[in-house]
């Protein structure tokens, strides 16, 4: 029954998974020194770095503004794949089941 009310859950996670390689977030950290790009599944696209910006004398800047840029990065992109999870969830209540899917998130 349960199975019958989810539908294919495996099958629901791959098209989930899917989508949300398309989705792209962008951050960026030293006023535009490094910018990075990810996707929805927390995968790092693309890194940009503005030399003319950065002291590369200065490693532990560069690796400063590294990381920030990064881990804003992948937060944004959690809360792209959190939204998503509450999109498919609410398309998975069964009709009549009213406002549960807040249950989840």
């Amino acid at each position: 029954m349960l199975a019958d009310m989810f539908g294919n859950i495996e099958e629901q996670q791959k098209e989930m998974r899917q989508q949300l390689a398309s989705i792209t977030v962008e951050a960026e950290a030293g006023d535009g020194a490094v910018k990075v790009v990810a996707n929805a599944n927390r995968q790092i696209m693309n890194i940009a770095i503005d030399k003319g910006k950065l002291d590369w004398e200065d490693t532990e800047q560069v690796e400063d503004l590294l990381l920030v840029a990064i881990n804003r990065a992948l937060e944004l992109a959690a809360e792209k794949e959190a939204a998503e999870a509450q999109n498919m969830l609410k398309k998975m209540m069964p009709p009549g089941m009213g406002d549960l899917s807040n249950l989840f998130g």
